[in-house]
């Protein structure tokens, strides 16, 4: 219980000062003219003037209120390596010990976790959320656990009690670290990029001078080279296939590193072809001709090279070569010298006259095996004795001639494997559905060579009474494909609402080119912040489940669920940042949810310099918890609030106003009285002299 005088004056204010300067001059007056009674005027004025004052004894009830200490304790990621989640739970006891023992004292703990992204340790804005929600009279001192390594130092509010820093770690803790600094987002194939990359070694690391480095490009087998420690590495990559390729480095974890979270990192280069080069040997003119060369030179990122073989070898009609105004085939050139300069050879309607000696024709065979790729359009020639089948070629090509022929109009069927295949998925979409029902409602075709499909290839497409019209063949590292019609330039004409043969053409060239989005076999992910969007494309009926793999080591097994034919889905809420590696025993895939090394793990080794300056602003100190327990004491505002072993807090003395009651001084006629009686009294004295 508190009282105190206050006054509540019954006129405003600045009419009370007026007042008081006119009774100030009276009294001047009074003296000046040396008046007997010019004190008991003066005391009259006063209680005059009190009067009008109006003054109360004020008497306050007040409960004492706590004082609140903040306890922030850091658990983002690189708070979860080595023994630092041990060290946080023993100062979190410690603290909780030692105020338990102060009087009037109360605690506040609160917990800063991981933030969305790759925010990296947001302490200071916990520390403003926390002091937010507590009036500021009552906060007695701050404590921070953390390693020290915060990414938000520009937040920090203003201070209004002693902050301490109890730091987590180990004066021997060190830690090596990969960075690749410098990558393309997108590279040419088959031209080299460079790549910059880093190894460092943070606190009381071993002095080591190199260390291995394993590059894996889309999961396959590493290549192991050795890389110098603290020093930048410039390092050339040449990308295997266009698409997306992820490169993946790795260092090993060396005994005594506190974590290997930043051991590695991925990079995701977009591989892009300078230019698509093509061969297309036409055996003789037909009305197709024009459609695959329009169609063809109709993307400006294709160089074409075609040939129209309008006059074999074999033609005998008197004309002079000389007279002749036709270019000679560059058979040599082309199929011996240059053949690997080309990305893909189409043979349309091309028959055997002798053109192609058998030794250049198994040069091409050869192509195929070393990675080539090959497309077939063939005709009635294709069934004939002068079949390219029936050349060293024959052996890698994906049907045999029955040598029938149908000549009889039909509408191109997609096969059931077709409709899980990349090349033909969804190319229903491209037309509307038939009158009948029976399928795509696309023109007919008229024409079909009856083949034999050997087991090893892949029928997407049938024709007439489900014969195969369109196959598929993997040989060696290269890729053919047989079109067992010459009439797919019907669709280009519109003949019967056309069909989409542009897009399959696309599709059937980015399979041949191996491009990864057109894989039969592939798993992949579609991220969207920490959300996975995890696909599996295959051939088969069903898959297996996926294993994924944390960047902490643990593993998730998760289903997928198939969402059209040969596509199998599943979304995934990932719990961090980081590298995850999926598989599912057949395929497997690397995918980093922001940096493969997030920014929690660029500074692993515990540090106070960033909050030195903050903390002893405040007086408070800097601790390691590896030296042991901490005291806590109280200290007095303004005085140092650290020493060897303790910390202090700042007791704030609050409180909370339970009632309030206000007495006047004396009543107002008490007042009146004594000034009457004093102005009596200066009449009296007054008048006798």
């Amino acid at each position: 219980m508190t009282q105190s005088l206050i006054l509540d004056p019954l006129i405003p204010l600045a009419a009370l000062y007026l007042v008081a300067g006119l009774a100030a001059l009276s009294l001047g007056l009074a003296i000046w003219r040396r008046m007997p009674g010019w004190w008991l005027r003066g005391l009259a004025e006063l209680a005059l003037l009190a009067a009008i004052a109006n003054p109360a004894l004020q008497q306050e009830d007040r409960e004492p209120l706590t004082d609140i200490v903040m306890l922030v304790v850091d658990e983002s990621a690189s708070q979860r390596i080595s023994d630092r989640p041990d060290q946080n739970a023993a100062a979190i006891a410690n603290i909780e010990a030692e105020l338990a023992r102060q009087p009037n004292t109360e605690l506040r703990t609160v917990t800063l976790g991981d933030g969305e992204g790759d925010t990296g340790t947001t302490l200071m804005t916990a520390l403003s959320e926390a002091l937010a929600e507590e009036p500021q009279a009552r906060i007695a001192g701050i404590i921070l656990v953390s390693d020290g390594r915060l990414h938000d130092l520009d937040r920090a509010p203003r201070l209004p009690a002693p902050m301490h820093l109890l730091m987590t770690g180990q004066p021997d803790d060190w830690d090596r670290r990969l960075v690749v600094s410098n990558a393309p987002a997108f590279a040419i194939l088959g031209e080299q990029v460079s790549l910059t990359l880093r190894i460092d070694d943070q606190g009381a690391a071993p002095g080591t001078d190199s260390v291995p480095l394993s590059i894996s490009i889309d999961g396959d087998a590493p290549l192991t080279l050795p890389v110098p420690v603290g020093e930048d590495v410039e390092l050339p990559i040449q990308l295997p296939h266009g698409g997306m390729n992820v490169l993946q480095f790795t260092i090993p974890a060396a005994p005594g590193e506190l974590t290997d979270r930043n051991n590695s990192a991925v990079v995701q280069i977009n591989g892009v072809r300078d230019r698509l080069r093509v061969l297309l040997v036409s055996g003789e003119p037909h009305p197709g001709e024009r459609t695959w060369r329009n169609l063809l030179k109709s993307d400006s990122a294709v160089d074409l090279v075609h040939f129209t073989i309008l006059r074999p070898p074999n033609k005998q009609d008197g004309v002079p070569v000389d007279q002749l105004s036709l270019i000679a085939f560059p058979t040599r050139e082309l199929f011996l010298e240059k053949i690997n300069d080309f990305d893909l050879i189409i043979f349309d309607r091309y028959r055997r006259r002798g053109i192609l000696p058998s030794q250049y024709i198994d040069n091409i065979r050869q192509y195929v095996e070393n990675g080539g790729a090959v497309l077939v359009s063939s005709g009635p020639e294709y069934g004939a004795a002068e079949s390219i089948y029936r050349s060293p070629l024959g052996s890698i090509l994906p049907g045999a001639p029955t040598a029938r022929v149908f000549e009889e109009g039909f509408t191109p069927q997609i096969t059931d494997l077709g409709q899980r295949h990349p090349v033909t998925e969804g190319l229903e979409s491209f037309a509307p559905e038939a009158e009948d029902g029976t399928g795509p409602g696309w023109g007919r075709w008229f024409r079909q060579i009856d083949v034999l499909v050997p087991e090893e290839a892949t029928t997407i497409m049938s024709g007439i009474e489900d014969r195969p019209l369109l196959m598929l063949n993997r040989i060696g590292e290269g890729r053919v494909s047989l079109i067992a019609s010459d009439q797919s330039w019907l669709w280009d004409r519109g003949y019967e609402g056309g069909g989409p043969q542009l897009e399959l053409l696309r599709r059937l060239a980015h399979w041949m080119m191996k491009e990864p989005e057109l894989e039969e076999e592939s798993l992949w992910v579609e991220p969207t912040g920490q959300t996975m969007r995890i696909i599996r494309r295959t051939l088969d009926l069903e898959t297996g489940d996926v294993t994924v793999t944390h960047p902490d080591g643990t593993e998730t097994v998760l289903t997928l669920e198939e969402v059209s034919p040969g596509r199998f889905e599943t979304l995934w809420e990932a719990p961090e940042i980081g590298l995850y590696r999926l598989d599912d025993g057949d395929e497997t895939s690397v995918i980093a949810l922001g940096p493969s090394a997030p920014r929690e793990f660029e500074q692993t080794i515990a540090a106070g310099d960033l909050l030195t300056p903050l903390v002893a602003g405040t007086g408070g100190g800097i601790f390691a918890l590896s030296d042991g327990a901490i005291d806590v004491r109280t200290v007095r505002e303004g005085r140092p609030a650290n020493g060897r072993g303790w910390i202090g807090i700042t007791p704030r003395g609050a409180f909370r106003t339970a009632d309030i009651s206000i007495t006047p001084a004396l009543p107002a006629w008490a007042f009146l009285l004594l000034a009457s009686l004093l102005i009596i009294g200066a009449w009296l004295r007054e008048g006798r002299r």
